[in-house]
């Protein structure tokens, strides 16, 4: 995901000298082919995410596409009154670059666990939240984001991540995407997730269906402006509804999809999944983090299942 974005922005940033991107001291393996292809266009800030940001906005106010690039926390909780003050409040032409979303930096322990970021993000004005499942997603994501004015915050996975919605062809900001029907045994369970844990939900559905639970499967790659038309069809048409996401169920995606359904009479339950308020304080990679808090493809089929029967 990450390599494929970085791809993507090389020849956005060819056709386009107005896309700089700009790094807080890391990320140079991925980063090189861009410095080395367009070195005026590239920066470097140092590890001071406030200054990064702060610079980014000065760029776009004066006309550039500012692309700010670190990993977890870093780009975005490290420097949220600059994000808020400095890009959101002028809709600044700023798209913050989080590499490692969720538990992909898990052996690095808490400080590096981006689990908060959604919900920070989301509840700024002006910013649009956007979180690819795969590289499919990232690909045209990151086009749309390019071309599209405004704050932009994409959240990425690390890399490695396999396919999964490889029918997209388009990308559509607010759009969710369906990836698989419910097949017989009625209209019971959708399952919604946004970000780099959609490999893990689409497992848990395989899952799912095996024990006969008929089961409709949707990636939710904005999660800010999110899409309301999906979420009302679906809360009319299934009797459970289950949002994934590698975050804190507090204030993140689940708690987008609830503010959708809490305003509207819908009929079906909502169950969200995710992390349960905590910090997790174990370190490992982060299938086992993924474990720990129960968002692996067990703990996902072991929740439907517990709850609809």
């Amino acid at each position: 995901m990450r390599d494929t974005t970085i791809r993507e922005l090389i020849k956005l940033a060819r056709e386009d000298n107005r896309i700089n991107l700009i790094t807080g001291d890391l990320g140079f393996g991925v980063l090189k082919p861009f410095w080395e292809a367009l070195p005026d266009q590239f920066i470097n800030a140092g590890i001071a995410e406030q200054n990064l940001t702060g610079v980014a906005a000065g760029m776009a106010l004066e006309g550039k596409i500012a692309f700010t690039y670190s990993i977890g926390n870093f780009p975005t909780l490290r420097c949220l009154e600059q994000i808020r003050n400095d890009c959101a409040y002028h809709n600044a032409n700023v798209k913050i670059i989080c590499v490692g979303g969720g538990y992909v930096y898990g052996a690095l322990g808490v400080s590096h666990h981006a689990t908060e970021d959604i919900a920070c993000l989301r509840a700024l004005p002006n910013v649009t939240v956007i979180c690819p499942g795969d590289a499919v997603e990232a690909k045209h994501a990151i086009k749309a984001i390019a071309e599209t004015d405004g704050t932009f915050y994409l959240r990425l996975g690390r890399g490695g991540e396999r396919l999964v919605n490889t029918s997209m062809t388009e990308f559509t900001i607010g759009k969710a995407y369906p990836i698989r029907e419910a097949k017989g045994g009625g209209k019971r369970v959708a399952v919604f997730s946004t970000g780099a844990i959609l490999d893990e939900v689409a497992d848990a559905c395989d899952m799912l269906e095996k024990q006969g639970i008929a089961v409709a499967q949707y990636s939710f790659p904005t999660v800010k402006p999110i899409d309301r038309e999906t979420i009302l069809a679906c809360a009319n048409e299934f009797e459970h509804i289950f949002t994934v996401e590698e975050h804190n169920i507090t204030g993140g995606f689940g708690s987008a999809v609830a503010e959708v359904m809490v305003g509207s009479d819908v009929s079906a339950k909502l169950h969200r999944l995710g992390i349960n308020d905590v910090y997790c304080e174990a370190v490992g990679t982060q299938a086992y983090l993924r474990g720990c808090v129960g968002i692996s493809a067990e703990g996902i089929a072991k929740a439907v299942v517990e709850a609809v029967g």
